[in-house]
């Protein structure tokens, strides 16, 4: 199942609220680690967003235009 960026960045916030409220080191230092892991999730997401945009473009400007041909 794909997520984009907007899901990691609402499970981080989730995450950064779990720390906040966390009494216990080690659940608020697990929280923090989910909180790092969703926000580099979010990232790639943007990025691969991003890529597959830039492609898309590149592949239709690389083709002859159909019309210009009839």
């Amino acid at each position: 199942m794909a997520h984009d960026a907007a899901y990691f960045r609402a499970q981080a916030d989730r995450a950064r609220t779990d720390a906040d409220s966390a009494q216990l080191d080690n659940v608020r230092d697990r929280a923090m680690r989910s909180v790092a892991a969703f926000e580099a999730m979010a990232v790639s997401a943007e990025r691969t967003t991003q890529r597959r945009i830039e492609r898309e473009e590149a592949t239709a400007a690389a083709r002859p235009d159909i019309d210009a041909q009839a």
